[in-house]
């Protein structure tokens, strides 16, 4: 098969998202697969994901990496035109490894303007990705960049949604951004938690409300009985309890213990809370076990694999 070639004009992009997905793919496959990210740091944190792909090996810096393997996967950026240096390393590394050449790209409004610099590859560009599109606008954005690249004899080889469970952390890690503690239940620490629902946004019924989601974490003020209640009714990772560090109320215990949900208490309040969580989830990687499964199965659905490999 040789060396598949993932590049991207800006970082965020989720190259090494796909690589990983690819390459579960292709070890399911049975195909003897490794991975290089070229100029990479001991510790880099791509490489470090993708140690924990079972089956994958990570090379470093082999310059015939290809042999031995069915297939090696490599990453790297381009510069923001043809004539920059990081354009011309990733052209000559592209020709040195006699690699298929796949763009990467996040959705946005400016989709499809490092085309000029793509084409830099020649024969070697086999197509390009469009990663992180919105449910909403998956189907309109499936037409909109055939016809963009397609105008450029570019092929597009996959759109690939967002997906929640990639931008999910756990229990454990949330209890620790936003300086709380698991009462009960800290076996499940590892548990993923995928949306995030405010109770003081309630005015109506909390049971409707939170049953709109699942797989949440549920905030709610110590002093709101009600809302706890009325989440711990519903589909729920974990239940927060903001604003103080009292012990729940007897039935929240009761309850939360019953459904196996764990409660975190904490001192900081909602708004910060909030605050906390989107810096997490900024820095959050699909490299929990649930994540990459999830990262590997929406790859292979939304990506012609063999087309490409």
């Amino acid at each position: 098969m040789g060396a598949l070639y993932l590049i991207v004009g800006e970082e965020g992009a989720g190259k090494t998202a796909i690589c990983a997905g690819l390459a579960i793919n292709l070890i399911n496959a049975g195909k003897k697969a490794g991975y290089l990210k070229l100029k990479a740091a001991a510790k880099d944190a791509d490489t470090s994901l993708m140690k924990k792909i079972p089956g994958l090996e990570i090379i470093a810096g082999e310059r015939n990496a290809v042999k031995g393997r069915d297939i090696v996967l490599a990453e790297a950026r381009i510069g923001k035109k043809a004539g920059e240096n990081d354009s011309k390393a990733a052209y000559e590394a592209a020709k040195e490894m006699k690699a298929k050449v796949i763009a990467v790209e996040a959705f946005s409004d400016k989709t499809a303007k490092s085309i000029g610099v793509y084409k830099g590859f020649g024969e070697s560009l086999v197509g390009a990705i469009i990663n992180k599109v919105p449910q909403r606008l998956l189907k309109h954005t499936k037409e909109e960049v055939a016809a963009k690249y397609g105008a450029e004899g570019i092929k597009v080889l996959g759109v690939i949604p967002e997906n929640r469970a990639l931008l999910a952390i756990t229990v454990g890690e949330l209890a620790e951004c936003i300086g709380g503690k698991i009462l009960n239940h800290a076996e499940k620490s590892g548990e993923l938690v995928e949306n995030y629902m405010l109770g003081a946004m309630v005015v109506g019924s909390g049971l409707d409300y939170f049953g709109r989601k699942k797989n949440k974490a549920a905030v709610v003020r110590e002093d709101r009985l009600d809302m706890q209640l009325a989440a711990l009714e519903t589909p729920t990772s974990c239940l927060v309890l903001s604003g103080g560090n009292k012990q729940p109320a007897y039935g929240v215990l009761y309850k939360a213990e019953s459904k196996g949900i764990p409660i975190i208490s904490t001192e900081t309040n909602i708004n910060d809370i909030v605050a906390s969580i989107e810096k997490a989830l900024a820095k959050t990687a699909p490299d929990h076990e649930k994540k990459l499964a999830k990262l590997a199965e929406t790859v292979k659905q939304n990506l012609d694999i063999k087309d490409i490999s």
